[in-house]
C-alpha cells in the first residue's frame, strides 16, 4: 500500500510514519531526507540536488518525483511506503500520479490528521515556556507562518484526493495512540474494500474517524 499522510505542520505525520515504518515495514518516504540522501549520494541527479540546495534554490519538482522514483524503486518498497510531507501542491500530487502509474501503482490512500490551529500554537508555546527543547525556528509566529503556506498550496490537496475517493480524516488531537489506532483501523478497512477505496465515504467522500 501506498499511503500519504497530510495535515499542517506539526500534526504528527512524522510520528505515524514511523509507527507505520516500524509496525508495517513500510518506509518512511520524507523529501527532505532523500534530497539530502541524492546530494550525499554524488550521483549526476544528486550534484545537481546539491548545487541548487547550496544556492538556496528549490529543487524543481521533475527532479524531486526523480528521486522518489529511484527511491520507490528500491526492493524495501515493494509492498508499498509512506509518503510524509509530500506531495505539498496539485501539480506535484498530479506528477506523483503520473509517474507512479508508470510503475503500475498508486496513491491507494490518503489519511488526514485533522488538528485546530490554535492547539498546534498553543503546544509551541508551552514548550517555550517550559524551556524546552525548541529549534530556533519554532516560534509561534513562524508556526502561523507555516500554516498559511499550508493552507494556501497545500490544502487544496484535500479535494483532490477527495475527488479520488481516496481521502481519510482521523482526530490528530487524540492522544498518539489512538491516532495510531484510528489509523490502522482505516488502513485495515482499505484493504478488505472491494474497490479499494477507503470504505464508504461520509459526508463530502471522505471518512470521519474519531479516535475513542
Amino acid at each position: 500500500m501506498n499511503l500519504v499522510l497530510f495535515g499542517p505542520p506539526g500534526a504528527g505525520k512524522g510520528t505515524q510514519a514511523r509507527v507505520l515504518q516500524e509496525q508495517r515495514g513500510w518506509p518512511q518516504l520524507s523529501t527532505g531526507e532523500m534530497l539530502r540522501d541524492a546530494s550525499r549520494a554524488g550521483t549526476e541527479l544528486g550534484l545537481t540536488t546539491r548545487s541548487l540546495m547550496d544556492r538556496g534554490e528549490l529543487v524543481s519538482d521533475e527532479i524531486v518525483i526523480a528521486i522518489i522514483a529511484g527511491r520507490l524503486d528500491r526492493p524495501d518498497c515493494a509492498d508499498g511506503a509512506v509518503f510524509d510531507g509530500f506531495p505539498r501542491t496539485i501539480p506535484q500530487a498530479e506528477a506523483l500520479d503520473t509517474m507512479l502509474r508508470g510503475r503500475s501503482r498508486q496513491i491507494d490512500l490518503v489519511i488526514e490528521l485533522k488538528v485546530k490551529d490554535d492547539v498546534l500554537i498553543e503546544r509551541v508555546e508551552q514548550r517555550i515556556r517550559e524551556g524546552g527543547r525548541v529549534r530556533a525556528d519554532d516560534t509561534a509566529d513562524t508556526l502561523r507562518h507555516r500554516l498559511d503556506i499550508y493552507y494556501g498550496n497545500t490544502a487544496p490537496l484535500l479535494g483532490y484526493y477527495r475527488g479520488q475517493a481516496k481521502l481519510a480524516t482521523v482526530d490528530g488531537m487524540a492522544p498518539i495512540a489512538e491516532v495510531t489506532a484510528a489509523v490502522a483501523g482505516l488502513i485495515g478497512t482499505h484493504a478488505k474494500s472491494p474497490d479499494g477505496s477507503p470504505g464508504r465515504p461520509a459526508g463530502r467522500n471522505d471518512l470521519d474517524v474519531r479516535a475513542r
